[in-house]
């Protein structure tokens, strides 16, 4: 049978690799007789694009303790893959724990270039904003939360005035886990980065114009106010991961104002910690259920 330490590890004895197959494949065992949530719609419309489309998971008991908190989760894929179901024991997690949860596709490289996805974070906010609340959700409690390119993409759309939607951004508060905010530094530090040449992931998203990735860089970009912020990473992520994060949460903290959190997510790497959501494995979704319940605390 497997077994959470047994899992942890292949995780150690692997060191910071990003497999997509292998994470997965090791979490699969528990996920097929992991618990699921009340009802869930699916392949809800958000715009035209015909990755415009999120999955609902309704909170359970939804009504019992009035309006529901909100999790809006973007998943991953390096800006050119990945998909809302692979993102099912999200909602699943979420949804027995009292939050309505939001989990969306959103348009990816080459064929959609930055800023796609931060307008698409903005286009699926919106729509929340409109119509969580016939689901028992509270459209004043929506947290934004994403995982590496979903972070990257979350980021820019909160901390980027001109990526906010026409209503304005009124979220609760925001979770980056293991994002990319600064192109420009994986373009220039390649090789301590350990980043192929030419880079099979920012390169279909950010274009071959490298005159322009500063342009396109979070980190050059902030100009919202503050807002409730958690930033994490993996104790096993990629340096660069690691060297981000630090650097978003010292730069909000020196320049703009925030207060944000930051976190180390124990013995995972920087898949696992998402595949192990809704296993008993609570290193990062216990943390970040209670910041989504209280992002202000």
């Amino acid at each position: 049978m497997t077994s959470h330490s047994s899992i942890l590890d292949t995780i150690r004895a692997a060191g910071p690799v990003i497999d997509q197959p292998a994470a997965k494949a090791l979490y699969a065992p528990l996920l097929a007789g992991a618990p699921h949530s009340g009802a869930v719609q699916r392949d809800i419309a958000y715009g035209d694009d015909e990755r415009h489309r999120l999955d609902v998971y309704l909170p359970v008991d939804a009504g019992a303790r009035g309006p529901a908190p909100v999790v809006i989760f973007l998943h991953g894929g390096g800006f050119i893959r990945g998909d809302k179901a692979d993102r099912a024991p999200v909602g699943h997690y979420f949804s027995r724990h009292g939050v309505l949860a939001i989990v969306p596709n959103y348009r990816l490289g080459p064929r959609h270039r930055w800023p796609a996805g931060a307008e698409d974070v903005a286009s699926a906010l919106s729509w929340a904003r409109a119509h969580v609340a016939g689901y028992g959700g509270d459209p004043e409690h929506i947290v934004l939360a994403g995982e590496s390119a979903g972070a990257a993409h979350i980021a820019a759309a909160t901390l980027v005035r001109r990526f906010h939607p026409a209503e304005g951004l009124r979220i609760a508060g925001a979770w980056l886990a293991s994002g990319v905010y600064n192109a420009e530094l994986e373009l220039l530090a390649r090789r301590q980065l350990n980043i192929a040449t030419p880079d099979p992931r920012n390169e279909p998203y950010f274009g071959t114009d490298f005159a322009a990735y500063r342009a396109m860089s979070t980190v050059e970009l902030i100009d919202a106010a503050p807002f409730p912020l958690a930033i994490s990473y993996a104790e096993l992520d990629p340096i660069q991961m690691q060297a981000q994060a630090g650097e978003l949460f010292a730069r909000l903290v020196t320049r703009h104002g925030f207060t944000p959190r930051i976190c180390v997510v124990a013995n995972h790497n920087h898949l696992s910690q998402v595949y192990a959501i809704n296993t008993g494995d609570e290193a990062l979704s216990r943390p970040m259920l209670d910041f989504v319940r209280n992002p202000a605390g």
